[in-house]
């Protein structure tokens, strides 16, 4: 007689058929999502029709970045799920509006700015140029989203014509230096973080050991803060033609403002200046209807994508398949970390092997290094110094050409060049280094019981297991090693600019500078974008104007070629009804990149040139 199944198991059995049926539904869903990208990648059509009058839409989509993140299986979903933030190409939308320019066919340009999550100043100033510069052509250049940002709006008020929703605003908040500090955190699960640092101002530390921001980070990032935000006011109310007291009183007093408008922001932003039509999105499109026709088949107005029309541009942007003279660019973008990395992280072997691509080509003659880097890996940014000093020490001009960030260990990958070029807004210096080591004794035996205990013939035998307590050796080796660390920062950056290092050391001591103070305190040679440091780099190398920039980045293999397009196509599709990720998401999303960045960190040292500055 067969014992009957009791009914505490049939209940366990009935919830593991509804997770186990879920589970199914859900990879089948992602399977056919993937299916139809795939098709779309193969089926779709290389010509866009596009109309003898119409509007070149450009919608930035997520962060605008000097080099794309390799694209992975989990950062598609993360994108689809809203938990990551896409990327757009800034080059794309550069040469997009420059070839746009001289199209008897596109008669408008309109900035889509409604999926756009923001840029750094410098970015934002390169697309405002060109912007500027395809405003020469007496064509129209139209805003359109329901609200603006500050980054948006940044790009916005260097158009003709800036329109919002009625029920939309202008948020200007300034910029500020908010960030989690985890020691209370730290200290309860009974972590101890071992900080060996040189520098009064090198605050990257700071979230280990402190729970607020120390005074000395404070005053530094109030300065060049301050800077920056004094930048932005200047560009925006010379853009817009309004006084620049005007803007700051709109950012300084929004409650006061939006409440003798009583509640209607988009009355203020009108008042101010700010825009210049409150229209709904049915009145949007009928007046772009009107300036461009409308399609018979869609009834909405004549335009072609930024996607599209990209494919109408020469295939070879990136200058790779030339075979006249060049002056290499080679962007690096991301924390520096040790050994080979894909895009969107330097690597120390990577990134060299770059450069040592660039050096053995004889067709290239000047090497640009763009840097857009808060740093990382101390040993893995000598690696790259030292490359790029042989491809100077072989005849080859090198100019680093600093972008958002290049701070500490973007700064000293710059010092082996023969000029250093930043724009005013770029944020750099942070001249100092730290190492930090955690250990986990006390919380494996409080919390598990477990505890470790031995015997060793040397005392650095397991020292570096994060299961011990950390020895008075290792911990003066890695103090001795930081401190020359910072002595050779300070030589390296001596030699490049031409002082001593008693007059860099006033300046460094991991202190952040804007790039217009740095070029004041002669850490930087020359202030001007990207295209001017390769204009300086042809001119070293006696180019004259028969040249080609041409950007070298690691090969992809064809595995690689199809998720970078798979993943594209699936984000395309999937964003139209990918959700936001929740104020709660965001908050836990920020604690585990924090971590994730931190296990990343690899230096075999120990020893890290990095700022807590974001790239992007």
């Amino acid at each position: 007689m067969s014992k009957s199944t009791p009914p505490f198991l049939h209940f366990l059995k009935g919830i593991w058929d509804i997770i186990n049926t879920a589970r199914k539904v859900t990879v089948n869903l992602l399977f056919l999502t993937i299916a139809v990208a795939l098709l779309v990648v193969i089926f779709r059509s290389d010509e866009p029709e596009i109309a003898k009058t119409t509007a070149l839409v450009i919608k930035p989509r997520g962060q605008l970045v000097e080099q794309l993140t390799a694209q992975s299986f989990n950062r598609m979903l993360n994108e689809a799920r809203g938990t990551q933030r896409p990327e757009t190409l800034l080059k794309d939308v550069i040469d997009t509006i420059n070839n746009a320019k001289n199209d008897e066919r596109v008669k408008v340009l309109v900035m889509d700015l409604s999926s756009f999550s923001g840029a750094r100043l410098t970015k934002l100033q390169d697309l405002a140029a060109a912007i500027k510069d395809f405003k020469t052509s007496g064509k129209k250049v139209i805003a359109i989203a329901d609200s603006y940002d500050q980054d948006a709006y940044y790009i916005a008020s260097h158009t003709d014509d800036i329109i919002m929703h009625k029920m939309g605003s202008v948020t200007l908040e300034g910029y500020g230096r908010y960030g989690m500090y985890y020691k209370e955190g730290i200290d309860k699960l009974g972590v101890d973080v071992h900080v060996f640092k040189v520098g009064t101002f090198k605050s990257a530390v700071e979230p280990y050991v402190r729970n607020d921001m120390s005074e000395y980070a404070k005053e530094a990032n109030q300065e060049w803060l301050g800077d920056l935000w004094q930048i932005y006011l200047d560009d925006v109310a010379a853009a817009r033609g309004i006084k620049r007291d005007v803007l700051n009183v709109y950012a300084q007093e929004p409650a006061r403002l939006v409440r003798e408008a009583k509640g209607d922001t988009a009355k203020v932003a009108l008042d101010y200046g700010l825009v210049d039509q409150a229209l709904t999105r049915v009145e949007t499109k009928d007046y772009l209807i009107n300036l461009v026709g409308e399609n018979e088949k869609t009834h909405a107005y004549n335009r072609v994508g930024m996607a599209d029309y990209l494919k109408t541009i020469e295939s070879d942007r990136f200058g790779r398949e030339s075979k006249g003279d060049k002056v290499a660019v080679i962007v690096a973008r991301g924390t520096i970390l040790n050994g080979n990395q894909p895009a969107g992280s330097i690597g120390g072997d990577s990134t060299a092997a770059l450069i040592n691509k660039a050096r053995n080509d004889e067709s290239v003659k000047g090497i640009v290094l763009r840097v857009d880097s808060g740093g990382g890996s101390a040993f893995a940014s000598e690696v790259i110094r030292r490359e790029l000093e042989k491809a100077r020490a072989d005849g080859i001009p090198v100019i680093a050409s600093m972008g958002s960030v290049a701070a500490s260990g973007g700064y000293w990958i710059s010092t082996s060049s023969d000029q250093i070029w930043a724009h005013p807004s770029t944020i750099t210096g942070s001249i100092g280094i730290f190492g930090i080591v955690p250990t986990f004794q006390k919380p494996l035996a409080e919390h598990l019981g477990v505890r470790v205990d031995g015997i060793s013939t040397a005392p650095l035998s397991g020292a570096f297991s994060p299961d011990r307590a950390l020895s008075p050796e290792l911990g003066e080796i890695i103090q001795q090693n930081i401190e020359q660390g910072y002595r050779d920062f300070l030589q390296r950056v001596a030699d490049s600019q031409e002082m001593t290092t008693e007059e860099v050391d006033k300046v460094a001591q991991g202190r952040v500078w804007s790039g217009q103070d740095a070029y004041d305190l002669g850490l930087v040679d020359n202030l001007g974008n990207l295209n001017d440091a390769i204009e300086a780099t042809a001119k070293l190398a006696e180019l004259g104007d028969d040249y080609v920039a041409s950007y070298l980045e690691k090969e992809q293999g064809f595995s690689e070629r199809v998720m970078s397009q798979l993943t594209a196509e699936f984000v395309n599709i999937s964003h139209q009804n990918s959700p936001d990720a929740s104020a709660l998401d965001k908050v836990f999303n920020q604690i585990r990149q924090a971590a994730a960045d931190f296990e990343k960190l690899n230096d075999p040292n120990h020893a890290y040139v990095l700022s807590n500055i974001e790239t992007d």
